[in-house]
């Protein structure tokens, strides 16, 4: 028995022992290291080295770290991990409403997103004006069946407060598995209203091209002016957008309308695809910027599509036009291939690339920005269009039902006579004296 208690004393020195020699190694390295530094700091000073303001500030970073570490009150709260991931979620997060440092299984939730369908209400988010507020709803989604508009601001998601959420997180809360609901409390500014949506979520797949026709005499008059709405860029977007212009044409097609409103973007290449279908192939229709010379890329259009050259055309957009759409409508413009009506556009133009650190957690990183072929901006200043037609709350809301008369009453749809799409009307109007200025100059 004494010799079993000898040998637990024994082990128990020697274990507190070890202990004290590892808990003076670290204290050692911690004074080493904030020595170095600020040898380094005092010898970047006295050099007159520009990078010394970072020097002192990791001193700052360095000497906060271990203050917390010692004097902090709850000890269970001061691991280097949660602290430093702490501060690089800080660093990220105040840099733009894009950027963000994943842990690591958020990055693997991320990965897995992108590798397979994923439940959701069919919205594009994006923080405006410190709010987090829905940049479109995607037609025949959840999202857009419950009514949500352009503009609304989502000010709780499930009862949590977006307040100080960052992007990436509200879309983590958005999603879901399909057939769960999720609710929303929406304020939408433009009336002031506020009002919760309980909504199912789903799987999201969406056809990118819609309202293929010939517009009717009431509108185009005896002009055949051919239209086509696009929801969003996939895949095959551009292959349909080639295939509805062919059948167009065959029905006597003269100018062209494309509708991008309300249309969030998708896929960048789909995008210059898209571009493709209405300019020559090497065409250059956007480019990227950034602090580096390696982030400067060119976007050119493909040579593997038809050129639709013959008929003029315009392009409508709005505030809900983002991204891709902003891409398509800048390009067309500055290149002198479309006139753009309606409204300027979001301004979603920017690029991230998500970078993985050692211990398998990343960085999600704004690099680069998108510039129109005259080297405009894109981001945070959007796309103007060349004729504005603004519109008032009442008349974008029966815009957005006219887009959802399936789902509307008898009621709704009597309410909807008389409806008229001012932008589309300007459009028409500006292709058809556009047509009557051609026909006149080939006069013989």
């Amino acid at each position: 028995m004494w010799t079993k208690v000898r040998s637990r004393r024994l082990l128990s020195g020697v274990y507190f022992s070890m202990k004290k020699r590892l808990l003076f190694i670290a204290v050692f390295v911690m004074v080493l290291f904030n020595a170095l530094v600020g040898f380094r700091v005092f010898d970047a000073l006295a050099s007159g080295d520009e990078d010394s303001g970072g020097y002192a500030s990791i001193n700052i970073f360095t000497r906060a770290l271990q203050l917390i570490r010692q004097d902090y009150v709850d000890s269970e709260k001061t691991s280097y991990r949660d602290l430093i991931y702490n501060a690089l979620r800080g660093m990220l997060g105040n840099l733009d409403p894009h950027s963000q440092f994943m842990e690591p299984q958020e990055f693997k939730s991320m990965q897995d997103d992108t590798k397979g369908d994923f439940g959701g209400i069919g919205v594009v988010v994006a923080v405006k004006d410190n709010v987090l507020t829905i940049v479109s709803p995607t037609e025949d989604t959840p999202g857009f069946k419950a009514g949500l508009m352009p503009g609304d601001q989502i000010l709780k998601i499930n009862g949590s407060s977006t307040d100080k959420m960052d992007l990436p997180k509200a879309v983590e809360k958005l999603r879901g598995e399909p057939g769960e609901p999720v609710t929303l409390t929406i304020l939408r500014p433009s009336t002031r209203e506020l009002k919760d949506h309980v909504i199912v979520r789903a799987i999201i797949q969406v056809k990118s091209t819609k309202d293929v026709k010939i517009l009717p005499e009431s509108i185009a008059g005896n002009h055949r002016i051919g239209y086509v709405r696009l929801t969003q860029f996939n895949t095959p977007t551009a292959e349909e957008l080639g295939a509805a212009l062919d059948q167009l044409k065959e029905q006597g097609m003269e100018a062209f309308v494309l509708d991008l409103r309300y249309n969030p973007g998708g896929l960048l290449n789909s995008a210059v695809d898209v571009c493709a279908l209405f300019l020559p192939p090497r065409t250059k229709v956007v480019y990227t910027e950034g602090r580096l010379p390696s982030q400067r890329r060119d976007y050119a259009t493909p040579s593997n599509y038809k050129q639709r050259d013959y008929f003029p055309m315009a392009i409508l957009i709005n505030n809900g036009s983002a991204s891709g759409s902003e891409i398509v409508a800048g390009a067309l413009r500055d290149l002198n291939r479309a006139i753009l009506v309606g409204e300027t556009t979001f301004g979603k133009g920017s690029v991230q690339s998500v970078i993985q650190l050692p211990d398998g957690s990343a960085l999600r990183l704004t690099t680069a920005k998108y510039y129109t072929p005259s080297a405009q901006v894109i981001h945070e200043k959007g796309v103007s269009p060349n004729i504005r037609v603004t519109i008032d709350p009442q008349q974008e809301r029966d815009l957005l039902r006219m887009r959802q008369w399936d789902f509307l009453t008898e009621d709704e749809r009597r309410e909807m006579d008389g409806f008229r799409d001012l932008a589309l009307d300007r459009a028409v109007d500006a292709l058809r004296g556009l047509m009557l200025y051609v026909a006149d100059v080939k006069k013989p």
